[in-house]
């Protein structure tokens, strides 16, 4: 055997391979897109993500929070390339802001339950009662010591049941009993963990299995609250695997995961 030709050989292969990590090393790498979500969302858009990676082979990065909180930090140049707001009017200021290149699209309806947590004082039968009549004598007895909400200055899901308790003439009882959630999310927690006597969140949330096992829960009639139109946009921050997220969540896969999750669809309702 040639042993200087082998060691010859031997560098010239370990060179080249140690070129060719440095340049892997060197090339740009596409960053995973963030997306901005409202809280309601979080069960149907892990699924639906879950799928668009399954069908694309491409991964989004999902944030839950508050519409509002999210519409400030957009506003404020948070790099975000799409936004799905539980409130339409937030992508509306953006647009009229000129930070998104349209005013976005419709693609839900959403819906708020009252939860009785299993263990509260207040009777299960209210989970049955729409009107909440269960409710309102549970807290002239002085059964309710706390109430669960999102927090209205910000999430749309707290705005909308302070709107049905203020129509069910409930608010001045039961406001100096609530414990106020950053997000639906939150809101939702702080009821189904026996930290409140009951709560109102998204019914999104409500048919989550984990929530399904800590107490009951009871749509409240759409009468008694604005519309919760959810509308999402593409910021001007928006790269290719983000617009092929957006264009999914249009499609027929995407919508049924939306409708099994308690949302309505745009023009179905």
């Amino acid at each position: 055997m040639n042993l200087p030709l082998f060691q010859t050989l031997f560098q010239t292969l370990a060179r080249r391979l140690f070129g060719i990590l440095a340049a892997m090393l060197l090339m740009p790498t596409q960053a995973q897109p963030t997306i901005a979500a409202a809280s309601d969302l979080k069960f149907a858009l892990d699924e639906i993500a879950a799928a668009f990676q399954a069908s694309s082979g491409q991964t989004v990065k999902l944030v839950y929070g508050s519409s509002g909180n999210f519409y400030r930090q957009i506003a404020q140049g948070a790099p975000f390339e799409l936004f799905l707001s539980a409130d339409e009017d937030f992508v509306f200021k953006l647009a009229d802001q000129g930070l998104t290149p349209d005013r976005g699209r419709l693609y839900a309806i959403g819906r708020i339950v009252l939860f009785i947590p299993k263990g509260s004082p207040v009777p299960v039968d209210a989970a049955f009662d729409p009107q909440l009549v269960q409710l309102r004598r549970a807290l002239g007895e002085g059964r309710v010591l706390k109430f669960a909400i999102a927090n209205p200055d910000h999430a749309p899901y707290g705005r909308a049941a302070t709107e049905a308790l203020k129509r069910l003439d409930l608010w001045a009882a039961i406001q100096p009993r609530l414990v106020l959630g950053e997000n639906v999310s939150q809101a939702a927690q702080f009821a189904v963990s026996g930290s409140t006597q009951a709560g109102i969140f998204a019914y999104s949330l409500a048919l989550a299995p984990q929530f399904g096992r800590a107490g009951n829960a009871v749509l409240i009639p759409e009468t008694l609250h604005q519309p919760l139109r959810q509308r999402m946009v593409l910021t001007r921050k928006a790269g290719a695997v983000t617009e092929a997220f957006h264009a999914y969540l249009q499609q027929p896969a995407a919508r049924a995961v939306f409708v099994r999750h308690g949302f309505a669809l745009p023009g179905e309702q």
